[in-house]
């Protein structure tokens, strides 16, 4: 296969410009795809375009990772419902170097390569020109009927918020990013999600109406859970690709409990396993889903793809630590155990209360968010204390209960947990 055979496959592509493919096979084209940096670090919805990038350098193509530094000063609408508030330069420059530290790990940018990753950043041709050149150079070529035509902008002037005109200007200045590297780097070939297609073509456009030249695009699809549930959120909010953010036993817990269509579907995607090794899994899955055989490698290849072999094996033996043996009392946790355990909340409460009602002791620790969210789970017994469920409201929290003469190990469901240290 091809790599857009290969990523057809994968289900990595939705919309692709007439050409694309030839141009691929042809020669060894330039392609890019934009990061937004409003945060110190890419979470996993970043691993598509990623992974695109990856799957382009290893077919023996040139990928460029772009840090918004200009366009994050400005917020794309695509997708977005309301406006986003802008960052501050110093809350900017800081989130672009960490976002670049990120991007560093995926690609090779070793310079012996011909085909060598390169790292840019649109702050660096925006910052020196003027708001009149950019309107009589640039804004000139692309209509008003053209922008207010694309999706991502209709929809906006339709809402209730209306779109500012800072707003409106996006898909130039995007537009213009493909330009300037079309004309300095030779690059032909613009990735990205979905919802980014009008703003790509907008700078297929600009090349053609300014440059009389020819470039091509494709995006891939915008991921959502079988459920319809958005992909990469959990009850905690994002599943960040920093391990300080979102620890590896976490990261992995999240693919690990993919449902199996997500986990059929995201195996594709986000590993690099041919596709016979698949098809085999899928199977195996079919004959035995009891094993998980699917979910269990997703979980083992991302993680080592994002977090390397240290941050794999650490994800292993909190899961061994939390998981392998629910049968065995808590107690054979021992306090270093408890003390390194990644992915699970933590509260202090104090030994004073020693006593206190179950009820009270899950809302002031906020394990529940209120006393009536409390009464509910232990009626529908969906909280464990130190792996033996709690039966009933008129449980006590005592010294009794105590691990190691000062921890107490909470379970709410299957599979969150929370440590609360008495002091």
């Amino acid at each position: 296969m091809n790599l857009i055979e290969e990523l057809k496959w994968r289900g990595m592509i939705q919309d692709i410009m007439p050409g694309t493919e030839e141009q691929l096979n042809k020669e060894m084209t330039s392609a890019y795809i934009g990061f937004d940096p409003t945060s110190d670090s890419l979470h996993i919805g970043s691993l598509v375009p990623i992974l695109l990038l990856v799957h382009l350098q290893k077919a023996g193509h040139k990928p460029f990772a772009l840090v918004g530094g200009a366009t994050g000063m400005v917020g794309d609408p695509s997708g977005k419902s309301e406006e986003r508030n802008l960052l501050s330069e110093e809350v900017l420059n800081h989130n672009l170097a960490c976002v670049k530290k990120q991007l560093e790990k995926f690609l090779d940018f070793n310079p012996g390569l011909p085909n060598k990753a390169e790292m840019v950043n649109n702050y660096d041709w925006f910052k020196t020109m003027r708001f009149l050149d950019f309107i009589r150079d640039v804004g000139k070529h692309i209509t008003v009927n053209y922008m207010s035509a694309k999706d991502s902008v209709k929809k906006r002037l339709e809402g209730e918020n209306g779109m500012s005109f800072t707003e409106f200007t996006y898909q130039l200045v995007q537009g213009y990013d493909f330009y300037w590297l079309y004309t300095n780097k030779n690059c032909k070939l613009q990735m990205g999600g979905s919802d980014q297609w009008g703003n790509i073509t907008t700078g297929t456009e600009l090349i053609r109406r300014i440059g009389n030249g020819e470039a091509f695009a494709f995006t891939c699809p915008l991921l959502t859970k079988a459920d319809g549930g958005k992909f990469g959120k959990t009850e905690k909010g994002n599943v960040w690709l920093d391990p300080e953010k979102t620890s590896p036993y976490v990261f992995y817990q999240f693919w690990l409990n993919a449902t199996d269509a997500d986990a059929q579907k995201w195996i594709k995607i986000f590993t690099f396993l041919p596709a016979t090794e698949i098809e085999a899994l899928a199977a195996d899955q079919a004959a035995k889903p009891e094993a998980r055989l699917l979910q269990k490698t997703l979980a083992r290849e991302v993680t080592l793809f994002v977090h390397g072999e240290e941050g794999y094996k650490k994800a292993l033996a909190d899961t061994e630590k939390m998981f392998a043996n629910q049968s065995a009392p808590a107690e054979s946790l021992s306090e270093a155990d408890l003390q390194s355990l990644d992915g699970i909340a933590r509260f202090t409460y104090e030994a004073a209360r020693m006593g206190v009602d179950i009820v009270s002791f899950l809302a002031d620790t906020g394990i529940a968010p209120s006393k009536g969210d409390a009464r509910k789970l232990i009626q529908g017994g969906g909280i464990s204390i130190n792996r033996k469920k709690v039966e009933g409201l008129q449980f006590s929290v005592d010294a009794s209960l105590l691990l190691h003469g000062k921890y107490i190990l909470v379970q709410k469901g299957k599979k969150n947990y929370f440590l609360v240290t008495f002091i």
